[in-house]
């Protein structure tokens, strides 16, 4: 059976949807941890502090972190929650390591490979459950959830965050609407028709998923720009479809969305820093 790594991965080629089928294989969309960092792993350190504290952790017990990535979350908890402690799991080996590498709470936060949709722990192992900017990206976010859901002790919470790509993210939403201004075809891959990243998706899904008491809501950071250049060039690491897509391009035509993501950004100088809003929705239920 495939990793759900591998499974993310194939997400982009999945044929259930126009979007999926619109993806093109890119073999480190999400495998390169530096250059995740760089392009998405900076503004998940800002959500991350505050979906723990949507979450209504515990001050003691086990949390586990679902799809860890390169560790902002599960760090985060560690630094809120001190009495607690973090299993991060993630199919990447290699986001395991890089996570491990930059963990400064070794006695208390720990990150293993792991499937959310066939996790290896036994029944009512943990005491709450989180996972950031993930759930969208599970082939099978029902049975995922229905795991997270299992080794979660009764009473316990489960939260997820996933970006609002729609409208709320603008860091992304600028620059689809600037490829799809610039290449029509470009609008199958935009990522606003990404599964669970609209109002209302998260929450129905938890409780279909037999999750009591379940709260929606946004929350919203500032993405900090010091250039274009910086805002640019994060794209051309190929991370995630946006970057997939840029890299995609020859060079005129990555040349003629550099233009047009530029004038719609406003800016008066390429030196000159800016911000931009980013959304995501959050859920929070209870494991019954």
């Amino acid at each position: 059976m495939r990793h759900w790594w591998e499974q993310r991965r194939a997400l982009i080629l999945a044929p259930v949807s126009a979007f999926l089928r619109a993806q093109e294989r890119k073999p480190n969309m999400f495998g390169n941890a530096e250059a995740y960092e760089r392009f998405m792993g900076r503004w998940s350190r800002l959500v991350s502090p505050l979906l723990v504290d949507f979450a209504n952790l515990p001050d003691r017990g086990r949390v586990l972190d679902v799809g860890s990535g390169t560790g902002s979350l599960a760090i985060a908890i560690a630094e809120r929650k001190p009495n607690a402690r973090v299993l991060g799991i993630d199919p990447s080996k290699e986001y395991v390591a890089y996570a491990a590498s930059k963990n400064p709470f070794a006695d208390r936060a720990s990150f293993e490979v792991g499937d959310a949709q066939k996790l290896s722990h036994p029944d009512a192992s943990f005491d709450a459950a989180v996972s950031l900017l993930v759930f969208n990206f599970i082939p099978d976010p029902k049975k995922a959830l229905s795991e997270v859901r299992r080794v979660t002790k009764p009473g316990g919470t489960i939260s997820a965050a996933v970006w609002d790509y729609s409208a709320g993210m603008r860091m992304l939403r600028i620059f689809w609407d600037a490829a799809v201004a610039i290449d029509p075809a470009a609008e199958k891959r935009d990522e606003k028709h990404m599964p669970l990243c609209r109002s209302g998706e998260l929450s129905r899904l938890w409780k279909n998923g037999g999750l009591q008491g379940v709260h929606e809501q946004s929350l919203d950071i500032k993405t900090e720009f010091p250039s274009f250049i910086d805002y640019w060039e994060s794209f051309l690491l190929g991370q995630g479809p946006a970057g997939a897509y840029a890299t995609s391009l020859d060079r005129a035509k990555q040349q003629a969305l550099r233009g047009e993501v530029k004038r719609r950004l406003a800016l008066s100088a390429e030196d000159r820093p800016f911000t931009l809003p980013a959304r995501v929705w959050a859920v929070r239920g209870t494991a019954p």
